[in-house]
């Protein structure tokens, strides 16, 4: 038996068996709280040399806190009791002082963790941070430590491993950061890697070349992992074992096939339906998601609203918002996507669109390099129209909605709004573009102050209204998200990443624009709130009457969102047509491979590993980092 021990995670733990020869990590009873208030409660976990195990579960279920308290990083505020066994160490890891617990990290245990750039020293190369890392234990000659680094930067596949060396983190990709994080981890041969979140801000292709990096890592070394993810598809291509993680408590374990396909307990069910794009209603959208907890009342959490409802309020046009604009819904009949001079007035109209970056110079005598994030590209939305747009990191999809945003200008061709010029056009006469168009961003927290209340917040796109119309207008905005108004004096900390993003949403749709654009607005949330993100944009899209920008790189998410689709690649169109042709049938090798590197349950079940997802990146971008 490996895995995890215990089906619940409030059984005893003395039915979990000894700890065998194999075994690198044992947990029993782990238990962690905030004075009174328990926030993991007897987790039984272990993990055996070679084994693979996923932990999986929403945010905010105990996953990370988990992995913290293994490796003693928990916060001060926090206490851990419990026994956590780690090979290599006598005593129960949750006994020892910071010193003992500094002598096994990065030797008998390592961790890597979501955002690479919490984990580097931004005012070091990389070189040295990896450097540091493998002459700690003494385990490395100094003399050759810098071809030690370089090999190992090889390891983990960059093209460059000496000019990654000499970078510093901000220099290199999300990506690459990525992989020099995994190289520190592994520098030193741990039994033991824990790996939180590790590719949740990824593109398809990039995760799936760590993925396989994490795989091939962890097998060549006979280590275990423990995997924490809130994708159940990347763990069920990862791992053998999984357990399933939910307010604390781990509720159900088993091998990956048991899990994913015969589910016993009713929260991982709704897991699963909530990670299936595919299962709709009627009305298109995502089935209802029942929290395990909730399964007998049928109640959703507090300020969450049920997957696949209708929020709780809804948003009407008035004069004061509405400005008279007569709204279209979409017709069979779409703006050709690359005929500028056809006579429908489109919603956004993009012609021959040319954008150059000039970097910094790298020597006295050499011209400062240039980067061209678009290339030549035409692009037409007709109003009412739901248009995705994906590709790789990089490929320039955000640079895209800048320039539609007024944000920036192109450095050649043309950008339109409503038949209205954009591109070239001072800030002081885009007051028009700022009317009509609303954007939503990635991280809900660098759009939110977080000085500001949540009323403030909302409000401050409307303070051109009187006071009584302010006071009802963002009461009725985060009703219609199923933000409850009464909590409007909460600071954005106060929410969850879910809720933060529902008022991102509602303060973008405030001033009534005709045109919403969002740029990877569910790519950092758990497969649950994702399906509650998305039929609610869904929902607004279709009852406001919206024109909609939608940038992903996860294709799977675009094609329940949006009825047509736009791939990019390095900065041009590489082929547009509707969601399902584009999907199911790609006419370019590119999209193809792009489709091809998306993980799902239903491909990990039928064999398909780490190392094949990061083949299909390998054909389009051979020895590339």
């Amino acid at each position: 038996m490996s895995g995890v021990s215990g089906m619940k995670g409030g059984d005893s733990h003395n039915n979990v068996p000894l700890p065998s020869v194999g075994e690198v990590l044992t947990v029993r009873g782990l238990s962690v709280a905030a004075g009174e208030h328990g926030l993991v409660e007897g987790v039984e976990l272990r993990v055996c040399r070679g084994e693979r195990v996923g932990l999986i579960g929403e945010s905010g279920s105990g996953k990370t806190l988990t992995a913290l308290a293994v490796m003693g990083l928990l916060p001060d505020s926090l206490r851990a009791t419990g026994d956590v066994r780690l090979a290599g160490a006598e005593s129960n890891l949750l006994d020892l002082d910071e010193r003992a617990l500094s002598r096994l990290r990065g030797q008998q245990m390592a961790m890597v963790f979501q955002e690479p750039m919490t984990a580097l020293n931004p005012t070091m190369r990389v070189g040295r941070q990896v450097a540091e890392t493998m002459l700690l234990y003494d385990r490395h000659d100094r003399s050759g430590v810098r071809e030690a680094v370089n090999t190992l930067l090889g390891d983990v596949r960059l093209s460059d491993p000496a000019g990654a060396a000499r970078s510093y983190p901000h220099q290199l990709s999300g990506g690459q950061r990525q992989r020099v994080v995994l190289a520190m981890a592994l520098a030193n041969d741990p039994a033991l890697l824990i790996c939180d979140e590790p590719t949740t801000a990824l593109d398809v292709t990039v995760q799936a070349n760590v993925l396989d990096l994490i795989v091939r890592g962890v097998e060549s070394r006979d280590a275990g992992l423990l995997f924490i993810s809130h994708d159940l598809a990347v763990v069920a291509t990862v791992c053998e074992q999984v357990a399933v993680m939910h307010r604390g408590r781990i509720v159900e374990y088993g091998s990956v096939g048991q899990v994913m396909t015969e589910p016993q307990h009713p929260y991982t069910r709704s897991l699963l339906a909530a990670a299936d794009l595919k299962d709709v209603d009627d009305r298109g959208r995502l089935r209802r998601r029942v929290e395990a907890g909730d399964v007998a009342s049928g109640q959703a959490p507090a300020g969450e609203p049920l997957a696949g409802e209708a929020p709780a309020g809804e948003v009407r046009r008035s004069g004061a918002f509405a400005g008279g604009r007569p709204r279209r819904r979409p017709t069979s009949e779409h703006v050709p996507l690359s005929e500028p001079s056809g006579a429908a007035t489109a919603a956004v109209r993009i012609i021959g669109v040319t954008k150059e970056y000039v970097r910094p110079r790298t020597s006295l005598f050499a011209p400062a390099p240039v980067v061209q994030a678009l290339r030549d590209v035409d692009l037409a939305v007709a109003p009412g129209e739901r248009v995705g747009i994906v590709g790789e990191s990089g490929c320039g999809k955000s640079t895209l909605l800048r320039l539609v945003a007024g944000l920036e200008s192109p450095t050649s061709g043309t950008v339109q709004v409503a038949g209205r010029m954009v591109s070239g056009v001072p800030e002081r006469r885009l007051g028009f573009l700022r009317d009509r168009l609303q954007m939503v961003f990635q991280d809900p927290m660098g759009s939110l102050d977080p000085r500001m209340r949540i009323y403030a917040s909302v409000l401050e796109p409307l303070l051109t209204t009187g006071g009584a119309v302010r006071r009802e207008r963002v009461a009725e905005l985060l009703a219609s998200v199923g933000i409850d108004p009464a909590n409007a004096s909460r600071y954005p900390h106060q929410f969850s990443g879910g809720q933060r993003q529902r008022i991102s949403i509602a303060r973008s749709i405030g001033p009534d624009p005709d045109i919403l654009l969002a740029d990877e607005p569910v790519s950092a949330l758990d497969v649950s709130v994702r399906a509650q993100v998305l039929n609610l944009i869904a929902d607004l899209v279709d009852r406001l009457g919206l024109t909609l920008l939608f940038v992903s790189h996860d294709l799977s998410v675009v094609r329940h969102v949006c009825e047509r689709v736009v791939v990019m690649k390095a900065g041009r169109i590489v082929e547009a047509g509707p969601v399902e042709q584009i999907y199911t049938d790609p006419r370019e090798p590119y999209t193809r491979r792009l489709v091809a590197s998306i993980p799902t349950i239903q491909r990990a079940l039928a064999g398909v590993s780490a190392a094949d997802l990061a083949a299909a990146r390998e054909q389009e971008h051979p020895g590339r980092a």
